[in-house]
């Protein structure tokens, strides 16, 4: 191993580091309340070389989103390989895989659409921006390319699958930001989402 080799795999080690460590402290403060001289605590650093690693710490709670759009990639992909169901029973999954990826992990997934939904966007490097944007562009390519499966087929009413894809990404953004507020049991959340995403599916039915 060379020493540039070396010297990108401790970045990248010290990396995940803080990132575990934002995490922890995120879950036990929230977002809001929490600090980066807090995280540095945690992760046993100085505050400077948290710095070193992450604009801000709107930076580093973006970048823990980033891993919950790529095991929602992930997920989309793997359902669209899935030649044994078809368009409407890929559809149909994709309530399920949604709320997976909310259980995956409910804390990141909701910071990331305050992320999303705010002023956080501008406080973000050009390349975590950058990442994030094309994460979220291919999910929601993939959801719409489900629905044009369907719109081929003659499942759905006419329609634009790219708007279909906005509608249901607006479903379960809003319900988990709201439900949120009120209720941290999943089942709770699930029950909403469920019956939210069977109101839009009965609606661009034939």
């Amino acid at each position: 191993m060379g020493i540039q080799e070396r010297r990108q795999r401790e970045k990248e080690r010290r990396r995940q580091q803080i990132m575990v460590a934002a995490k922890k402290v995120f879950a036990q403060k929230g977002f809001k309340r929490t600090t980066m001289e807090e995280i540095a605590k945690e992760a046993e650093l100085s505050p400077g070389t948290l710095y070193l690693y992450f604009k801000n710490k709107d930076e580093l709670c973006a970048s823990l989103s980033v891993r919950i759009l790529q095991y929602l990639l992930i997920r989309l992909e793997h359902l669209s390989s899935e030649s044994h169901l078809d368009s409407g029973a890929r559809v149909a999954s994709l309530k399920d895989i949604l709320f997976d990826v909310y259980t995956f992990d409910p804390l990141i997934l909701l910071n990331m659409f305050h992320i999303q939904s705010g002023e956080t966007l501008r406080n973000l490097s050009p390349e975590c921006l950058s990442e994030i944007q094309r994460l979220s562009h291919q999910a929601l390519q993939t959801i719409a390319r489900l629905f044009q499966e369907g719109l081929d087929q003659g499942r759905f009413i006419k329609g634009d699958a790219d708007r279909f894809a906005d509608i249901v990404w607006a479903i379960f953004s809003g319900i988990v930001l709201l439900e949120s507020q009120k209720n941290t049991d999943p089942a709770y959340v699930k029950n909403t989402f469920d019956t939210g995403y069977d109101i839009f599916l009965k609606g661009i039915q034939p």
